[in-house]
């Protein structure tokens, strides 16, 4: 059904300012955990008038959120008339591209114009995961709103069951990789001080064992981020594994990304691990890894009968 104009100004109007209250809720959240509530809006405010950053007020809190609001209300308007343009659904994927694309074109070119380098402003791991969040909710509000009759979320995943293997692959992983560590914490007698290591240096900056914050907030957040990257990960292989069933001589090129992904992870390991996961160092983390890779690996060769079929009926011509 066709929408009149006013209508979907109304929609992206209600929709941008839910994703501007998602960054909003996202940034006290993380400045509340780091020990300084309202400092990233803070620091936005100031920068935007070329000045440096003094206490957080009330009035700058305000004044900022109004434009941040504001700024938002536009993409959401944006959104929904692009929607239009492309003559196509909200999904929860064109949610994900315009979190890192739309919107982190639109921040990083005020940061610019501002004249102060970004990475000085907010750290680039929280603005992504922000924004992520906010594309999320504006399309998830615009499905809703339109009534649109393609599912979204959780139920979009019955019509692409390559993804939700691929998510299962990733999470089983990750949860290999967590259990690991949480028995090796409790070994050494420090209860998940490898994940709030690892939060404190990923998402706010340590560097150096003095810096590291153990806190309940920086465990939860580095846990979130862990299990994402675990489940891009888990998509990935899926794929590899489902192409490796389609054509056989795929397995080399296969084996050969595994062997260069796993020398990169041990030549970063070995460069930053040993400060942040303690005396255990890279050791733990390459069996982790390992662990991870094989029950991911156990997983797929489970659910992929024919991948099993292909590589277990003889040998495999692999064409170089």
């Amino acid at each position: 059904m066709k929408r009149s104009s006013n209508e979907l100004i109304v929609h992206g109007v209600i929709g941008g300012l839910l994703a501007g209250l998602v960054v909003a809720l996202w940034f006290l959240i993380v400045d509340t955990i780091a020990g300084y509530p309202f400092r990233t809006p803070a620091s936005l405010a100031f920068s935007l008038y070329a000045q440096p950053l003094l206490q957080p007020t009330l009035r700058v809190v305000v004044m900022y959120s109004i434009v941040h609001l504001g700024v938002y209300a536009l993409l959401g308007v944006a959104a929904a008339w692009a929607m239009v343009a492309l003559q196509t659904a909200p999904r929860l994927l064109l949610g994900l591209f315009f979190g890192i694309v739309a919107q982190e074109v639109v921040f990083y070119t005020a940061l610019f114009l501002s004249g102060l380098p970004p990475s000085e402003v907010v750290p680039w791991q929280h603005v992504i995961g922000a924004n992520l969040l906010s594309g999320l909710a504006l399309m998830t509000y615009l499905h809703r709103a339109e009534r649109a009759q393609l599912p979204i979320g959780l139920g979009a995943l019955k019509a692409h069951p390559q993804l939700t293997r691929g998510l299962t692959t990733g999470l089983l992983g990750g949860g290999v990789v967590a259990l690991f560590f949480f028995f090796v914490d409790l070994i050494t007698g420090h209860p998940f001080a490898t994940p709030g290591a690892l939060g404190s240096a990923l998402l706010f900056g340590a560097s150096n064992a003095d810096a590291i914050d153990f806190t309940l907030g920086i465990v939860a957040a580095y846990t979130v981020v862990h299990f994402t990257a675990f489940a891009v990960a888990g998509i990935v292989f899926v794929a590899i594994a489902e192409q490796i069933e389609r054509s056989p001589s795929f397995l080399l090129l296969a084996v050969m990304t595994v062997i260069v992904l796993e020398a990169g992870v041990a030549a970063v390991l070995a460069q930053g691990a040993q400060w942040v996961l303690g005396p255990l160092g890279v050791w733990a983390a390459l069996v982790a890894n390992v662990l991870a890779v094989g029950s991911m690996g156990w997983y797929v060769w489970q659910t992929h009968p024919v991948l099993r079929q292909r590589l277990g009926s003889g040998p495999v011509e692999v064409r170089v």
